[in-house]
């Protein structure tokens, strides 16, 4: 078993991007947009916490081949009652970037729920409406 060989494969351009929603408590999200929380701002947080997840892919998943990453992109949208967050990577490389985008983008949605989960416990410490939803790869090209 054990890697996929991909020796014989052309280095190409290869780019994915992921993305995934947090649901919070309108609460927070206007906590959020009005920079008061206590950990910092949530979404620069979650970021640089996506970049460096996506960077080490190859260590978190046993499968995934070690690819010189040449850029990782993280946006975010504030809804309502979420944050939508995306991840774009970009390689030259033999495989594909979509483990990466889908590492990143999950890092992100942890990071925010990581910096605002004081607020959104109730008084028995659960989480009864905040989720993490719909991770998935939204995109994914090779060789453009």
């Amino acid at each position: 078993m054990g890697m996929v060989d991909v020796t014989e494969k052309p280095i190409i351009r290869r780019q994915a991007e992921a993305a995934g929603r947090i649901l919070l408590s309108a609460d927070t999200i206007q906590k959020i947009r009005d920079k008061k929380i206590k950990k910092g701002d949530p979404l620069f947080v979650a970021e640089i916490g996506a970049m460096n997840a996506a960077k080490q892919t190859h260590i978190l998943i046993p499968h995934c081949h070690q690819i010189p990453l040449d850029t990782i992109q993280v946006t975010f949208q504030v809804l309502k009652d979420s944050i939508e967050a995306r991840c774009l990577v970009r390689a030259q490389a033999r495989t594909g970037v979509e483990m990466e985008a889908l590492v990143g983008v999950s890092m992100a949605l942890n990071t925010v729920w990581d910096m605002v989960k004081y607020l959104e416990k109730d008084k028995r410490g659960q989480y009864p409406t905040t989720r993490i939803t719909d991770i998935r790869v939204v995109r994914k090209e090779k060789g453009k």
